[in-house]
């Protein structure tokens, strides 16, 4: 159909008369992910508000431990000499701040399971809005622990909220995925990660010393938490449930029209509403596939294989360390003290710059060039920052340098390994096939979390300025992988994109088994309507 082009001949006076809305964009050339209300308000409310409630959080609470470790610190010792005579030993010191750090990538595994078992009955909305009940919970250990004189209260909240984090991080992109149109399925997914950069960057400013990243005040940087909470409660109940999910799960035929005209922002969503139907007759002999049955699956093998390598690299690259632990890099740069607080300050700017630099061109260059590319700007910036942290005391420059590779580190992973491998979950993948892929994908990455804020000061302190190489590694591994088997997934269907990854898989996606079904099915006198080829028999006709 994009082939075809409008004859000089005249069809009609009125345009919208001759050709049906959605049909329009093919007689004036313009693609319709360009035209402006394809961003309809409840659409961008939608995202704004589920964003702000769910990612922004993650992005919060990765930084908001940040700035007052040292009263933190200073916090446990008080309560360790307080219960056992004796100040605490410098190794126990260590690994209970490394639990505490890690044991939030520990809680997202836990909401990742939860997410599967939960989404089901609750529908996407609802399990944003019940998620909001952990992060109520969490704020309040978390926020009490200094006045408690408990630093178990702080680490469970920390627990807690990563619980909050792992449904949130499975089900926001799931749902921002369901009510987007193909043409900006892109931008609307990178907003989950251009609100976790504003979550970092907002935990790092309030943790500055003229705020709140006072001794006395750092419990209310927790206590902050509730005021997103707060907000999602209040505006997502006026939103529509996820179309999709109302079709497949609810069979509510009637409910998801209601719902694609709010999100669409139009009265006319009939093929929108077909193109669910003619998916949900082809899987309608199925049910919600689990993740060992999705292990299994031959017709999506390299899809899992993918996905896995993708989230792996995007948690194992090495911006979690910088995110944890980006004071103690300042320090080993060679920056003073006092002036590490407004140098962070500033990778948080970089962040939010280059993840809306990601949303705005993504839609034009595709997602594969923005991994690959930035996988291999923070391998080059990777091996820079190791050699300028290595000759750090030949020359007083020398170290601003190195904040200028963090930096670049910080904008290339944020233009592309930032957001996308939420968005490659929900395009790889069928809706029956979808929560078990967030739901593995989630494994990875929490591990991958887990892992990083775990053995990162250890691997810091054995291998000193060469810390970095190993995270090079893990880029360019990625970068070379995704170089050589990721297909470009920007506009196209899902049928388009399992096609596109049948050869490796030498296994037919079963949009093509269905196929032939329905040509069987026609032979024996039967048919299915096929909304793709009466849109298209409609445009020969009336256009060609």
């Amino acid at each position: 159909m994009d082939s075809l082009e409008p004859s000089s001949a005249p069809v009609a006076r009125d345009p919208s008369r001759s050709v049906p809305p959605e049909c329009i964009h093919l007689r004036s050339g313009t693609p319709r992910g360009r035209r402006r209300k394809d961003w309809s308000c409840s659409l961008v409310v939608a995202s704004l508000v589920g964003a702000f409630g769910s990612s922004f959080l993650y992005g919060y609470n990765l930084s908001a431990v940040n700035a007052p470790t040292p009263y933190i610190k200073t916090f446990y010792n008080e309560s360790w000499e307080r219960r056992h005579g004796r100040r605490i030993d410098l190794d126990t010191l260590t690994l209970l701040w490394s639990v505490t750090v890690s044991i939030f990538a520990i809680g997202g595994l836990v909401g990742t399971f939860l997410v599967k078992l939960i989404g089901k009955v609750l529908g996407r909305k609802y399990t944003l809005l019940v998620n909001n009940g952990f992060a109520i919970s969490a704020t309040l250990l978390m926020a009490c622990s200094l006045q408690a004189g408990a630093f178990e209260m702080l680490i469970m909240g920390r627990f807690i909220m990563g619980v909050d984090g792992g449904i949130a991080l499975s089900v926001l992109p799931m749902y921002l995925n369901e009510i987007s149109p193909k043409e900006i399925r892109g931008s609307l997914g990178q907003v989950t990660a251009i609100f976790i950069c504003i979550g970092v960057f907002t935990g790092q400013l309030l943790g500055l010393p003229e705020l709140l990243g006072k001794e006395s005040t750092w419990p209310y940087l927790f206590g902050v938490i509730a005021v997103p909470v707060l907000v999602q409660l209040v505006s997502l109940p006026f939103l529509p449930e996820s179309p999709r999910y109302l079709i497949f799960e609810k069979h509510d035929q009637a409910g998801a029209e209601k719902a694609f005209q709010t999100f669409l922002g139009k009265e006319d969503v009939s093929r929108e509403v077909e193109e669910v139907l003619a998916e949900s007759r082809e899987q309608r002999n199925s049910r919600l596939v689990s993740v060992l049955e999705l292990l299994r699956s031959p017709s999506v093998r390299w899809q899992v294989i993918t996905v896995v390598i993708t989230m792996a690299c995007y948690q194992l690259c090495g911006l979690n360390a910088i995110w944890f632990y980006t004071n103690s890099i300042f320090g080993k740069a060679g920056i003073p003290l006092e002036k590490i607080p407004y140098i962070t300050l500033s990778t948080g700017g970089i962040e939010i710059l280059a993840a809306i630099f990601s949303g705005l061109v993504i839609e034009r260059m595709g997602r594969r060039p923005l991994l690959i590319g930035g996988f291999g700007l923070m391998t080059l910036f990777f091996g820079i920052l190791t050699v300028t942290l290595t000759l750090q005391d030949h020359a007083p420059w020398i170290p601003y340098l190195s904040i200028v590779c963090i930096l670049a580190i910080i904008a290339a992973f944020c233009s592309g390994p930032g957001g996308i491998p939420f968005i490659l979950t929900g395009e790889f993948f069928q809706q029956s096939q979808r929560p078990a892929a967030y739901t593995m994908a989630g494994t990875v990455n929490w591990l991958s979390n887990f892992a990083v804020g775990l053995f990162f000061p250890f691997i810091q302190k054995s291998l000193d300025t060469y810390c970095f190489l190993v995270f090079a590694t893990i880029c360019l591994t990625g970068a070379l992988y995704l170089y050589f088997f990721l297909p470009e997934t920007k506009n196209k269907t899902h049928a388009e994109i399992s096609q596109a990854f049948a050869k490796r898989n030498k296994a037919y996606p079963p949009e093509k088994k269905m196929d032939s079904a329905v040509t069987d099915d026609k032979t024996n006198g039967r048919s299915e309507p096929d909304s793709s080829s009466t849109l298209e028999n409609f445009v020969k006709k009336r256009i060609v």
